[in-house]
This record gives structure tokens, C-alpha cells and sequence, in this order.
């Protein structure tokens, strides 16, 4: 609601759905319930729409008209579905992250994509919906059983799958075939991961006993179908509870180094299960129906499955975006024209070679190019020179390329500095490097091209899902190489649930107040970049990347070398990381505004330097206090938005 009211001035059409979520977000226990509060509850739904039932009320008249102006497509029936839509939302994001958020961020998570289902209007608002949205129910639907499939596979261990069928089999002693039939058959139900390829330490110790009960060979030639009855015999230790040097058949001498994994034929001779605790201390657990269907697959065949399952998903994943998100984007975000060659024109339209090749093979209709620099660039000095560099020096395209080498470079660099401290600093430090990086890459470029840096943010975002999802889905070839990659770096908060949110939370984090704050601010621009320029440049842009980048690392960085006093109402956090947080990013949100006079843009106030001093140290000082509150939830989303609600609020 505080989101919705500040940005209400420029469009009060999201204000309406705003009042219904915040009332569908109501916990249930506040509302009386008609059935439980497991069912559905039909009074808050209709309480939800108390402010559609006031058709004379002339505030709801303007709201609506608004809303029907610039979201023709949307009427009562609509917004009657919100609850509905919100309550089933929170509870697939419930399902995918299991127990990584808390309720309140699983329903601001949800209220968002809602409000940017609603409220797209701007192109890269059109694409970050297009891909979430899209993208997203469009694997659900194709993909939602192939997954469940592929993680059930996966956690199957290697020595459970049925040993593939030879012509000639080696000869089996008594002990060894009963021994493994009974110990090894009897640990392999104990145990559901898929690393647990080797044998428990206590599995592959020898087995000592003043009478072992053993079956003769004929009993072992009728599990291959060669004898028609077997009978049973006790061999006795010798000596000091020694196994014997021979079976009485001639058998030769038994090894006790026996492989767990390869010693289970089949599952159908595997011995009933008891509730008995094995000697870890943990209870047997039996295996689901659909786990154990793939017992009676081999090695072979389960890889090869596995396989299969991973090219469906990747199959689905590229029809789905060169489908229909490419078409759904091409027809309501670039005026309907064709992504692949708008991208290319985006990138490489001032190029002189590439602009040559597109004329020459008549390719104009297909790939956008921008107009050669004239007259009408001169009309960009009135912007600063930055503006000036960029349209008539550089070109657009070519800036846009030059930020891609920039951040490009910045990654670089930072992988190469977290592997060389990979030996030396704990975990904390490591990920504070990632928190630089963004400042490093966004800091400076959001002020130059924030239409493309907010672009960029929503494409990185849709690879880092698509990422995680093959990764807790544990499909090759991408799956280990990236939990590899990340395990490192992960807390505790990670480990809760099956997505890894800390990279994920880092980049939203930093994009939602740049989404906000385009999402306020007029659009410019002219044939197939109508709609990607901006005017003005606002601090709010970077509030994200201040909070997350220098705010969070340098109140983790300090408070944890030197945070002694603790704040009162607990949590962990120190007094002295909260002042280290609001020092950080009053000083970040200074320069921030001195590199928006410096580079020439528009500003929105004509404050002194004092003012601006004064207006963020309280910014500043309401996230730190936020930050150091907010003990159980995710500060990277919620603390950024709360110092984009002070910027935007004092008028920095």
C-alpha cells in the first residue's frame, strides 16, 4: 500500500488492486471463516471486494475509468478473481520454496507478480512479465511431472538400481550370496540419497558371530533357477570365534570387502522391512511407489532416463521462450517487431559493418536500425554530457555495447577475487564480494541507460531462475556444476528449502526500486525505441544497489569483527553494524546525488548540499533501524524497498 501511494501520483489505476491484495494478505485467523481456515474462505473474498460494491462512491468512478484507459483489457470480473489468484499464487511459491521464506514474503512476493500481471503498461515491464509470467506457467504445465520424475530418479543411490542380466555368471559362495542378500539388501532400504554410492563404514565391517546360519549351494542355485530344493547348515567359528578357512562344501576363503552397491540382484528377494533402528540411530524409511518403480531399472537405463527427462525440459524451456514469449514480447512491448532482430539492432545498430550487412541483404524489415547521428543529436548538449557522449559521440547502441564489455569485465574480475580469498576468508566475506560487484556494475551505468540496465536486470533474473530450477531439479549436464559452484557460498536460509535465494534476493533487490522508479517517470523515445528513454534521472534508481551492495555488506562486514553491543529486542544484530549500515549509504546516497549534478541530467530539486546531507541521514537512518529489526526475514528485498519508499518520500 505505501508503494501504491507513492507512486499513485503517476498512476493511480494500481491503487484499486493494491486496497484488494492488501485485504486478501489479511491473516487468515483474522477473518471468520465459513468452513476453516484450511478452505476457502468465501467472507474474505467478499470482504476483499468491499471496495468494488460502492458504485456511487466517485473516487472508485475516477480509479476505475483510469484503470479501464490504460488496461482496456480489465474489468469487475477481473478484479474479482485478485483474491482467488493471490491465495492459489502463495500457494505454489509455498510448494517451490518449501521453507526459504517466511509467510509475509511469500505474500509480497505474490501481491508483486500480481500487480505486474495487472500493471504492465511499459515495454520492459511487458518483458519482465512475459518471462516471469509466461515462462513460468508455461514449465509448470509441461514440465511439473517431468521434474518430480527427474528428482525421484536422481535420489535414487547408484547400488539400488537392478543389476543388468549376463550370459555367464561368476560362482556364488553361500555366505557371500546370503550375506549379501540379508546385511547389504537390509542397509540399502535405510538410505534415500543419491550420494550414498558407497557403503556406511559400520555396512563393510566384518561380521563376527559365534553362529552364523548359512545357506548350502543348492539353496543359492535356486535363486538362479538351477536346483528344486535347499536345505540349511550351521557352521561353527573356530578357534577364537574365527571365520573358517573353507565352507564344508570347498567353498574357497570369504572377503569381507564387499561393495554394498553391486550385491543386491534384484529387489524381489530383499527380506521383509522391521522397525528396527539401524546403527545410526535413524528409523528405516520406506520408499514411495514411484520411487520404488525405479528399482527395476539398470545403471544404464537409468541414465539414459535421466537423460530423456532433461532433454524434455530443455525442449519445453526453448519452445516456450521462441514460442510464445518471443511472440507475446514482439507484439506488445516492441510494437510488433520481431525480438531477434530488435535485440540485434539494440546492441549492434550503430555499428558501421553491421549496418552495411543488414542493407545488403535486405534485412531492414527484420532488424531495427537506429538513424544515422544528425542534426538531432546536437539537441542532447541541453541534457549534460554525458547524454551528449551518448547519443551523439558514442551512439546508443555503441553505449549500450560498452556497458556490456563493462560489466562484463566487473564479473570477472570478482570470480577471480572470490576464488583467490576461496582459501582465506570465512563464507560472510566471500559473498560480500557479489554485494560489490553490484555496485560496481550498476552504480554508475543506472544513471547513463536506465531502460537498458532495468532490461538487463529482468533477463538476468529469468537465466538465474531457469539456473536454479535445473539445479534443484538435479538435471544434466548443468545440475552438479552448479551446486558445485554455489555450495560454497550458501547460508543457512539455503539450506531451509530446495531454491538457493541468496543470488536470486541479491539481484531482486537491486532492480525493484529501478522497476519503481521507471514505473513513475514519463517515457520518450521514437519508432522501434518508443518507450525506452527516459528523461530524468532519479536517486531512487540506486537505492536498491546502495542498500544491498554497501548498506548489508558494511553492517555484515563490521558488526561481525566488531559489533559488541546488541540491540535489545535480539535477533543478533549489533549496534555498531547498524551505524557502520546507515553510514554506508548516507554517504552513498550523497554521491549518488553528486554524480546526477555532475553528469548533467535534470535534477528534481534545487536543495542545498546541506538539505541533501540532512534528507539522507534519515533515509538512511530508517533503513538501518529497518535492517536491524527485520531479524527473521530477507533484507535484501525488503530493506531496499524501504529506503526506496524514504528517498522517494523526502525527495532526495
Amino acid at each position: 500500500m505505501l508503494v501504491s501511494l507513492v507512486l499513485s501520483e503517476s498512476n493511480p489505476a494500481g491503487l484499486l488492486p493494491s486496497i484488494i491484495l492488501a485485504i486478501s494478505s489479511l491473516p487468515k485467523q483474522l477473518i471468520p471463516s465459513i468452513g476453516g481456515l484450511e478452505s476457502l474462505n468465501i467472507f474474505h473474498w467478499g470482504f476483499s471486494c468491499l471496495p468494488l460494491l460502492l458504485p456511487k462512491s466517485r473516487a472508485v468512478s475516477n480509479l476505475l475509468e483510469e484503470y479501464h484507459t490504460k488496461n482496456a483489457n480489465l474489468d469487475f470480473e477481473i478484479l474479482l478473481l485478485l483474491q482467488p489468484l493471490h491465495l492459489a499464487l502463495c500457494d505454489t511459491l509455498q510448494y517451490l520454496t518449501t521453507t526459504s521464506l517466511l509467510p509475509a514474503e511469500l505474500q509480497l512476493l505474490s501481491i508483486s507478480l500480481v500487480e505486474l500481471l495487472l500493471l504492465a503498461a511499459s515495454p520492459q515491464a511487458v518483458i519482465l512479465k512475459s518471462v516471469l509470467w509466461g515462462c513460468g506457467i508455461g514449465v509448470l504445465v509441461t514440465c511439473t511431472y517431468v521434474l518430480k520424475w527427474g528428482v525421484t530418479l536422481a535420489r535414487v543411490p547408484k547400488w539400488r538400481f537392478r543389476r543388468p542380466e549376463t550370459k555367464s555368471k561368476p560362482r556364488k559362495s553361500a555366505f557371500f550370496g546370503t550375506l549379501g542378500t540379508s546385511i547389504f539388501a537390509k542397509t540399502a532400504i535405510a538410505s534415500d540419497s543419491s550420494d550414498d554410492d558407497v557403503p556406511e563404514p559400520w555396512a563393510r565391517r566384518p561380521l563376527v558371530s559365534p553362529k552364523l546360519h548359512l545357506k548350502t549351494k543348492e539353496t543359492v542355485s535356486k535363486y538362479n533357477g538351477t536346483a528344486e530344493n535347499g536345505s540349511v547348515s550351521a557352521i561353527e567359528p573356530k578357534g577364537d570365534n574365527k571365520i573358517p578357512n573353507g565352507t564344508p562344501n570347498g567353498d574357497p576363503d570369504i572377503s569381507f570387502n564387499v561393495q554394498r552397491r553391486h550385491t543386491l540382484p534384484t529387489l524381489v528377494h530383499v527380506p521383509p522391512r522391521s522397525s528396527k533402528r539401524t546403527p545410526s540411530g535413524r528409523k528405516k524409511r520406506s520408499a514411495s511407489s514411484t520411487v520404488q518403480s525405479f528399482f527395476y531399472l539398470t545403471q544404464t537405463q537409468a541414465s539414459l532416463r535421466k537423460w530423456l527427462y532433461a532433454g524434455w525440459v530443455y525442449l519445453c524451456i526453448i519452445v516456450i521462450i521462441l514460442g510464445g514469449v518471443r511472440e507475446y514480447v514482439g507484439e506488445f512491448a516492441l510494437h510488433g517487431n520481431e525480438p531477434v532482430g530488435w535485440a540485434l539492432g539494440y546492441l549492434f545498430g550503430d555499428l558501421p559493418w553491421f549496418r552495411m550487412e543488414v542493407v545488403k541483404a535486405n534485412f531492414q524489415r527484420w532488424i531495427c536500425i537506429p538513424p544515422r547521428s544528425g542534426d538531432e543529436d546536437l539537441e542532447s548538449c541541453h541534457l549534460g554530457w554525458v547524454e551528449h557522449l551518448r547519443h551523439a559521440s558514442f551512439g546508443e547502441a555503441n553505449t549500450r555495447l560498452i556497458l556490456c564489455v563493462y560489466w562484463l569485465g566487473i564479473i570477472v574480475l570478482g570470480l577471480a577475487i572470490v576464488f583467490r580469498l576461496s582459501a582465506i576468508y570465512e563464507v560472510d566475506t566471500r559473498r560480500k564480494v557479489f554485494h560489490f560487484m553490484m555496485v560496481g556494475m550498476l552504480l554508475p551505468a543506472t544513471y547513463v541507460d536506465p531502460t537498458f540496465a532495468a532490461l538487463a536486470l529482468s533477463l538476468m533474473l529469468a537465466i538465474f531462475l531457469l539456473l536454479d530450477l535445473f539445479r534443484a531439479s538435479q538435471l544434466p549436464p548443468l545440475s552438479k556444476s552448479l551446486a558445485y559452484f554455489l555450495t560454497p557460498y550458501v547460508d543457512g536460509r539455503d539450506l531451509k528449502g530446495p531454491v538457493v535465494i541468496s543470488h536470486i534476493f541479491l539481484l531482486i533487490g537491486c532492480a525493484i526500486p529501478l522497476w519503481l522508479s521507471l514505473g513513475a517517470l514519463p517515457r520518450t523515445g521514437a519508432n522501434y525505441l518508443a518507450g525506452w528513454e527516459v528523461p530524468t534521472r532519479e536517486i531512487s534508481m540506486v537505492s536498491g544497489v546502495i542498500c544491498v551492495g554497501l548498506g548489508d555488506a558494511a553492517a555484515s562486514l563490521i558488526g561481525r569483527r566488531y559489533g559488541r553491543r546488541k540491540w535489545v529486542w535480539g535477533g543478533g544484530k549489533s549496534i555498531e553494524g547498524s551505524l557502520a549500515f546507515a553510514t554506508a549509504v548516507g554517504l552513498a546516497l550523497t554521491l549518488a546525488k553528486a554524480w546526477l549534478r555532475l553528469g548533467g541530467w535534470p535534477a528534481n530539486n534545487d536543495d542545498s548540499w546541506f538539505m541533501t546531507y540532512g534528507k539522507a541521514g534519515v533515509a538512511a537512518g530508517v533503513a538501518s533501524l529497518t535492517e536491524a529489526v527485520l531479524t527473521g526475514g530477507n533484507d535484501n528485498v525488503v530493506v531496499p524497498v524501504v529506503l526506496w519508499l524514504c528517498v522517494k518520500g523526502l525527495d532526495i
